[in-house]
């Protein structure tokens, strides 16, 4: 009779579950290869590349480690891992026996006629060892768990992602600094030549062999280009302290050597991208296990549905009265029994838990889907950034050679009173910029470059961080 009840209890629960959507993460289908892709033995390399390896400057490699041992963002991060580990071990004491102490003692006055013999003052002890015991027949305790440690080392995948952006950030920090400071040199070599030039002008018009227009237009363009030193003088003090943020320090000297800033080169990997590589992102590893916890999530709910069994029992020692305590095993006192609950009346909040988790399922695979459109979409526009940057970088560079020529002529022309100052003025100011502009291209191609490795999930390995599988094992 009681299993026809249990069972009858079972198939009314089960029955009354309300049905849910659900969504699968493989309705997403990612392209076979990207754009321009080519294959490359580089490509198995990039699996396991680290930053330290990517990276040639032992400069901006001593500064990545300052800001993985000290950046404040990933302390914080530490912590959250922490917390989901924490989280993992509280769920795993809800499956097992609760075994706890307990001992009391009281007096106790009866009424006359409540029980006979009884109607005196009487003193009671009790003393042992108490067990609950929560069987977990549905799994939903041991899912509630693995849900857990899959949500703990999407943690630990969501640290990787900062890291991998920090590593990036740091870089391109880096690059931008060592960029501004030859743009400074620059600035300065130029306005030294303007004044020997204006010299040069004012002897001329002492001379009588020009006006005072040009001295005028000489010195205006060195005030405006003090003007701009003063500018970049600034950019390079907020872009050092912009570094030491994330070094997480206070504004300090970053040292550097700056003058081989164009002979700096990256590994070049835009030719050898294969799609597969986009799984060693920590935003789409964190995005899947979040995934699959949700999926979790939804059998623990659906596992309320269903009848629970518990299990409790005690043993110890009682007596009513403490002259009768007197040890085993006249005073010794156990008892076990079992019970099945299910539930009837309060289906609405069950119904409403599923839903939820079904919602939070679906929600978990958008994420997924949007983790792998922007990591698509990023390493598309890196190539193509790095492909165009190139070719624009080459044309640059032809075009400052030419112009230093040009100011080679220029100068031994106006020297020999073949050309005008204007002629001089140009071509010293075209030089500058080209060079400027090829500095800046440089920096460019650098940065995208950088941000290449950092879409296909590069920049976090070779960081001390907290092994998942060592302090908690695999479900």
């Amino acid at each position: 009779m009681k299993r026809i009840v249990i069972t009858c209890l079972v198939l009314w629960n089960v029955s009354c579950i309300p049905a849910l959507y659900e969504r699968d993460k493989e309705d997403l289908k990612l392209p076979e290869q990207f754009e321009n892709w080519e294959s490359s033995e580089k490509a198995q390399k990039l699996q396991t590349e680290i930053w330290n390896q990517f990276f040639n400057e032992p400069q901006l490699i001593s500064l990545i480690d300052t800001a993985i041992e000290n950046n404040q963002e990933l302390a914080i991060l530490e912590q959250e891992i922490s917390i989901a580990n924490n989280e993992v071990f509280s769920r795993q004491g809800e499956y097992l026996p609760k075994l706890s102490l307990q001992a009391d003692g009281g007096f106790e006055q009866k009424e006359r006629f409540s029980t006979p013999n009884a109607n005196s003052p009487t003193l009671f002890a009790h003393g042992g060892l108490v067990m609950s015991w929560e069987i977990d027949i549905w799994k939903k305790l041991r899912n509630a768990t693995k849900s857990a440690y899959l949500l703990y080392l999407a943690s630990i995948e969501g640290k990787r992602y900062v890291v991998t952006n920090l590593v990036a950030e740091i870089s391109d920090t880096y690059f931008e600094l060592k960029s501004l400071d030859n743009q400074l040199t620059l600035i300065e070599n130029y306005i030294d030549v303007l004044s020997k030039v204006k010299d040069m002008v004012v002897l001329q018009r002492e001379a009588g062999r020009t006006t005072s227009l040009a001295v005028k237009r000489f010195e205006a363009e060195v005030a405006k280009n003090l003007a701009r030193k003063y500018d970049i003088v600034q950019r390079i003090a907020i872009t050092e302290n912009r570094l030491n943020f994330l070094l997480g320090r206070f504004p300090e000297r970053i040292t550097r050597k700056s003058d081989d800033f164009l002979e700096i080169t990256l590994p070049e990997i835009q030719k050898s991208v294969p799609v597969d590589l986009l799984e060693n992102r920590p935003d789409i590893k964190q995005a899947s296990l979040v995934l699959e916890s949700r999926k979790l999530d939804i059998e623990v709910a659906r596992a309320r549905f269903y009848p629970s069994l518990k299990i409790d029992g005690n043993i110890g020692y009682e007596a009513f009265n403490s002259k009768h305590f007197k040890g085993t095993p006249v005073s010794l006192a156990y008892g076990l029994g079992g019970g099945i609950i299910a539930p009837l009346i309060n289906r609405k909040a069950i119904e409403a838990n599923y839903a939820t988790a079904n919602n939070l399922q679906i929600q978990a695979i958008y994420n997924y889907e949007v983790s792998l459109l922007k990591a698509f979409t990023e390493v598309t526009n890196q190539i193509l950034k790095i492909k165009n940057l190139s070719q624009k970088y080459d044309a640059k560079n032809k075009q400052v050679q030419n112009l230093r020529e040009s100011v080679e002529i220029s100068n031994i022309l106006f020297k020999a009173g073949r050309i005008d100052y204007i002629d001089v003025l140009f071509s010293q100011r075209d030089f500058l910029e080209a060079q400027v502009e090829a500095l800046e291209l440089k920096y460019n191609l650098l940065e995208a470059n950088v941000g290449l490795y950092k879409a296909l999930g590069g920049g976090w390995r070779g960081q001390k961080e907290m092994d998942a599988e060592r302090k908690n094992g695999s479900f």
